[in-house]
């Protein structure tokens, strides 16, 4: 099944609680990246990703089979003032910004980290933003290398600790 098949909305609430789930399982099994007990309070998070949802200008998107199976999710904010993260993005105008995108493993490959990041910069653009930001880590060189083929650019203004884990900022200007 191709991406193509898959369509990107925003996902309801009766979803949240399946999201969470499919992010605390992806982001667990990344090697490199904290596992719960290292960091508890992100996988609380990643666990109750609905919340983000109810942010001004936020949209938790999710990735659906035409069978109506959630394969992916991520968390799109029009404000990054709502972003939450570290270092200096929270303080950039004018700008959107997307995290915490995960894809079910059974449908990796099949290109919906690219369509929900395609999602993110249509919205960035409806929402009439001049830039759009988002960060990795070390343990996610699948999509860093998709987000530089997209068009994302390394920003090491943006870049901040996670406790032990450096995390690494990326711009993309839209026209």
């Amino acid at each position: 099944m191709e991406s193509k098949e898959y369509i990107v909305r925003k996902a309801r609430p009766s979803e949240f609680e399946e999201i969470g789930k499919l992010m605390v399982a992806t982001y667990s099994q990344l090697e490199g990246f904290p596992k719960p007990s290292e960091q508890p309070d992100y996988y609380k998070k990643l666990a109750a990703v609905g919340e983000f949802a109810d942010k001004p200008s936020g949209a938790l998107l999710t990735a659906v089979s035409p069978a109506g199976t959630i394969e992916g999710g991520v968390v799109y904010f029009g404000d990054m003032h709502y972003y939450g993260s570290g270092g200096t993005a929270t303080q950039e105008r004018n700008t959107s910004g997307f995290r915490l995108l995960a894809v079910s493993p059974s449908a990796r490959g099949k290109g919906i980290g690219k369509l929900l990041t395609e999602a993110c910069i249509n919205r960035a653009r409806e929402d009439g933003n001049r830039q759009i930001i988002i960060h990795t880590t070390m343990a996610m060189q699948t999509a860093w290398k998709m987000y530089e083929r997209m068009g994302f650019k390394r920003s090491k203004d943006l870049d901040f600790m996670q406790g032990e884990l450096a995390v690494y900022g990326f711009r993309m200007l839209l026209e």
